[in-house]
């Protein structure tokens, strides 16, 4: 490993910027979200601020080392990384520690480490760089698409395994990547549709969604151009669609665990349950709602003050927001997030190396994901899977990976000056 520092003016400091911004209003509202007037000091290392505001200490001076790596060590360690993370997610399965209901933990002393976070950056380098070989082509090679697959396969079955549900769902994100690379199109349409069929099969009994299926099958054949290829074609979808619609309440009964049935459940308002599963996401709406316009102050908000909402520093922060900072504040946090996303989408296709825009991709899919699925689940949009909102819910292990995932990516793109003036570190 070499160390070389790029110049200042190569590195994408906005972007250092906007992730500083999002590490600073985290830590204020984790801070906020257990704040007790007897003990007000931040650096209290005996409270979740405290120890985060180290983490963050910690993720500045990892950020720091690895601007000054010389950025073909990620490519060259791509697949070590990728190996030692696939090897901490086993041992987590013969020596993890149970937290929550969730086996993902591995703990030695008094520090506890999740590594299904790490595996994230690992499956990003292995994945990039198996795509961006020599003469690899992704949209016409069936074997390169099995290949890739099973890079971001492996480690979410070890994560299912671990009763990790929320982070096994985040590695799905990366088919955006593949689409990208030349993933067809119809594939995406067919996974929305399998999506759409799961979530109508849990409201509808089966046998009506199997007719309306025969019948648009009919109305669509009766519309276009008919060929014997075309109608075998067309009811052979229905065939495995009525095959996976027939499954589903299986599935839900016999796969899913009693709780995760019933938020599932109380999200398509087949139950309410509002002192139970329903209770974090009914205190959570109410938190925000009651932050109307302008919020009601820093340290002012009663939710917060009388830890109506559970898991409000980690899962539910973003209820913090709303209702300190109301609707004004949560606008401006999602816009600026928002930004950060498009930004990175930029770096990202205007890399001219392949490996640095796989990765790219990789790492906005990623936050994407965990942007939208985090702040839909505060407010009642999505089942509630336990998944941190990046740089802002408290954890060491989350955003510790998050940082590795984005400055990597930051000092890949430092190197794309060097590429467009013909030059070298």
């Amino acid at each position: 490993m070499t160390l070389q520092q790029p110049k200042p003016s190569r590195i994408d400091w906005i972007t250092i910027m906007l992730y500083y911004f999002f590490v600073v209003v985290g830590l204020l509202c984790i801070y906020a979200s257990i704040y007790k007037e007897t003990n007000p000091l931040i650096w209290d290392a005996s409270q979740n601020y405290g120890k985060q505001l180290i983490w963050i200490g910690v993720s500045s001076f990892l950020g720091l080392m690895i601007l000054l790596i010389d950025e073909k060590f990620f490519f060259a360690f791509s697949y070590p990384i990728y190996g030692i993370t696939i090897l901490l997610l086993i041992l987590v399965l013969v020596a993890g520690t149970t937290v929550k209901g969730s086996s993902s933990w591995i703990e030695i002393g008094g520090f506890r480490m999740q590594p299904a976070e790490f595996a994230k950056f690992g499956t990003a380098l292995a994945l990039a760089k198996f795509l961006s070989g020599y003469n690899v082509n992704f949209e016409k090679d069936r074997k390169i698409q099995i290949l890739s697959a099973g890079i971001i396969l492996l480690p979410m079955v070890i994560i299912l395994l671990q009763n990790e549900t929320g982070s096994t769902l985040v590695f799905t994100s990366f088919i955006f990547v593949l689409y990208r690379e030349g993933l067809p199109g119809w594939i995406l349409f067919a996974g929305f549709i399998l999506i759409l069929l799961s979530v109508l099969a849990l409201l509808v009994q089966p046998i009506f969604i199997i007719i309306a299926l025969v019948l648009l099958a009919i109305l669509f054949l009766f519309l276009v151009r008919r060929t014997r290829a075309l109608i075998l074609l067309t009811f052979g979808a229905v065939i495995v669609a009525g095959l996976m619609v027939s499954s589903i309440d299986y599935a839900f009964q016999n796969v899913l665990q009693a709780h995760q049935r019933t938020r599932i459940n109380v999200l398509l308002g087949k139950e309410v349950d509002i002192k139970g599963a329903g209770y974090n996401v009914q205190q959570s709406k109410i938190a925000i709602g009651s932050g109307g316009l302008w919020g009601k102050g820093f340290l002012q908000g009663t939710q917060n003050k009388f830890r109506f909402v559970p898991e409000q520093s980690t899962d539910f922060i973003f209820c913090t927001i709303g209702e300190e900072y109301g609707f004004a504040g949560s606008l401006l946090f999602i816009s600026l997030y928002i930004l950060l996303l498009y930004r990175l989408l930029v770096m990202a296709e205007r890399q001219r190396q392949k490996f640095n825009r796989i990765y790219g991709y990789s790492l906005v899919c990623i936050l994407f994901f965990h942007f939208v699925i985090n702040i839909g689940m505060t407010l009642g949009l999505m089942p509630v899977i336990g998944i941190p909102l990046p740089f802002i819910s408290y954890g060491g292990s989350a955003l510790l990976s998050f940082t590795i995932l984005l400055f990597i990516f930051i000092r890949l793109d430092a190197n794309r000056v060097n590429e467009l003036r013909g030059t070298a570190d």
